[in-house]
């Protein structure tokens, strides 16, 4: 099984990745949340430049931030500064959009982005739809030596629904997932490899990565100690986020909601329901998102919402959640590192070790 970390991109996210790689970890994927983080082409062009084996990839990128030109051009760039190792994460927007007040990209969408990307990065000549009108596009130099489209580019896709789940099984794509829990993923891939085999793929070609949050809990330290609440409270905070997107907009939210928490979405709707200014109350529910606790949500993120949603525990425990992930299949288990709290990392490296090859 591989490892992989998530970073909160900033302007020194090439550290993280660097130490990452000395670490063993073989990814390091880079949030593309522009009213979040910071950029994450120009964070990878860092990372590119101060690494030589992990591999960098955007996770995930959402179609409607970039023309799917410039897209390509900013793979083919990072792939002529780290050949080989550059991977194309996708989704249809969730941090990104919402932090704007949208929902996500249609799927077909989605996949006519992906079309024009890897036409262009295979050299090709193509017709795609710009401001309204059908125009011819291809890389006009790519034997330059200002780009590299020669070494291949993995397509990773982000699906939780069935019907993205069967495009990436439809365009033979990598699948990322995030996760709570064992059983949730073990039903997930378990659907995942149904669609896969539908569409008449060997199961043995489909690369899973699974993304968890959590941290990794000292002897006798409690699920909401300010560390536990640093590095696994974010994510935690997600699920009062979905809550607040359904009942300000009605946006599916598509995390479950466990009974032992609904006091905690209850009492943080009543205070989402006062955010300012009135007609973008988003702009404060997404306020931290992912990135850190916000004082407006403090008081509803506790033990047992992060226990529920992340994967925090004593280091024994995860390894043992870990390894059943694994032998269900999954290819790749991803912990994002939350700003501030970077020494995580090394916590983190030490479960990984246990499932060194």
């Amino acid at each position: 099984m591989e490892f992989g970390i998530g970073i909160a991109t900033s302007g020194e996210s090439w550290k993280l990745a660097k130490r990452a790689e000395e670490l063993g970890f073989t990814h390091a994927w880079f949030y593309d949340t522009q009213m979040v983080a910071a950029d994450c082409f120009v964070a990878m062009g860092a990372a590119a430049a101060h690494t030589s084996r992990i591999r960098l990839g955007t996770g995930v990128l959402v179609p409607s931030n970039r023309l799917a030109a410039v897209t390509a051009n900013a793979f083919a760039t990072l792939n002529a500064m780290a050949p080989g190792r550059i991977d194309f994460g996708v989704g249809t927007g969730f941090s990104a959009r919402r932090a704007m007040g949208m929902g996500g990209v249609k799927l077909a969408d989605m996949e006519e982005y992906i079309r024009v990307i890897y036409g262009l990065l295979n050299g090709e000549t193509l017709e795609t739809e710009i401001e309204g009108k059908q125009r011819k596009i291809r890389f006009l130099n790519p034997d330059a030596g200002l780009i590299n489209i020669k070494d291949p580019i993995k397509l990773h896709v982000s699906a939780y629904g069935p019907k993205s789940q069967k495009m990436v099984a439809k365009l033979g794509a990598a699948w990322k997932s995030f996760v709570s829990d064992v059983p949730g993923a073990l039903t997930a891939i378990e659907g995942m490899r149904k669609d896969w085999t539908d569409a008449g793929r060997d199961v043995s070609d489909l690369y899973t990565t699974v993304w968890a949050c959590g941290c990794v809990l000292q002897p006798g330290e409690s699920a909401d100690s300010p560390r536990a609440m640093a590095q696994a409270g974010p994510r935690a905070a997600v699920l009062l986020h979905r809550a607040a997107d359904l009942d300000m907009t009605g946006w599916k939210n598509t995390s479950p909601v466990p009974d032992s928490v609904q006091k905690n979405i209850d009492g943080y709707l009543e205070t989402a329901r006062n955010f300012e200014p009135a007609d973008a109350r988003y702009l404060m529910n997404h306020r931290g998102h992912f990135v850190f606790v916000k004082p407006e949500e403090r008081p509803f993120v506790d033990a047992e919402l992060i226990r529920r949603t992340t994967f925090t525990a004593t280091e024994q425990e995860l390894k043992q959640r870990i390894e059943a992930m694994r032998d269900a299949g999954w290819s790749q288990f991803v912990i994002p590192i939350t700003p501030g709290q970077e020494d995580a990392i090394e916590d983190w490296a030490r479960v990984a070790r246990a499932f060194a090859r």
